[in-house]
């Protein structure tokens, strides 16, 4: 009797924390740069004496979909995309780095350029500053420029550029903040290789239809193991009912 308990309640606890993880994702389908994460289940047999058939449900993985979202035009000179793979990097407050797909910026206060969220972006030499009255306007290599609003016209000045990098897919781990990093903590070089768009933002990587079809699978898988669970009671009840009769 304890091998389906076994079976049925590790089962419905995975299930569950698949399920909190589709949500999460159906939550950030609207979210600029957002990439979807999966969870991976497998059977393992449970170790120790006298128990080589008993056998549970663990998270094998959670792995992270670096499938490019869809590109949205906004027209917005401080909007990017990274083309194809690799990131932007930004700076994080204890002076580390993170990588993320987000590319809506704009100029805080102190005149540095900043993610929606305020980390500052990374150039190659640091954070970029972006001097008062000007025009901002950025190449598809990074390259980050300047026109005067005011006195001569058409005086582009490179102020930076930014940092973009392409680190292997399994040397990135996301953090709690949604950002994500290098599993050595080292910073990642820059790669010239990669290309951004300038006008544009990457929409999130999940797909609706796919994610609410499988909450609706993983709702039912969830009540089968609930519901073997209160089979395996009843037959334990019918059980002890039988053996006190015979007593």
């Amino acid at each position: 009797m304890d091998r389906l308990i076994y079976t049925a309640m590790t089962g419905a606890k995975h299930v569950f924390m698949q399920q909190a993880g589709t949500a999460n994702n159906l939550a950030n389908a609207s979210t600029i740069g957002f990439k979807a994460q999966e969870h991976r289940f497998r059977a393992v047999e449970v170790q120790g004496e006298g128990t080589p058939t008993r056998a549970f449900v663990v998270d094998a993985s959670v792995s992270d979909v670096f499938d490019q979202g869809p590109l949205m035009f906004t027209g917005r000179n401080l909007d990017v995309a990274v083309q194809g793979r690799g990131w932007l990097a930004v700076q994080l407050p204890d002076g580390s780095e993170a990588y993320t797909r987000a590319g809506s910026m704009d100029v805080d206060e102190t005149g540095q350029l900043v993610t929606k969220s305020g980390r500052p972006v990374l150039g190659d030499g640091g954070p970029i500053a972006i001097p008062p009255d000007n025009h901002i306007e950025i190449g598809p290599d990074g390259t980050v420029s300047i026109v005067p609003t005011f006195g001569t016209p058409n005086n582009v000045n490179p102020v930076g550029r930014l940092k973009l990098v392409n680190p292997p897919d399994a040397d990135l781990v996301r953090g709690d903040d949604g950002l994500f990093r290098l599993r050595s903590g080292q910073p990642a070089p820059v790669d010239e290789a990669v290309k951004v768009t300038s006008g544009t933002l990457e929409g999130s990587n999940v797909n609706v239809t796919d994610a609410m079809v499988n909450l609706i699978s993983l709702s039912r898988q969830f009540e089968l193991q609930i519901k073997m669970m209160q089979t395996a009671d009843q037959i334990a009840q019918r059980a002890d009912q039988l053996l006190s009769l015979n007593g």
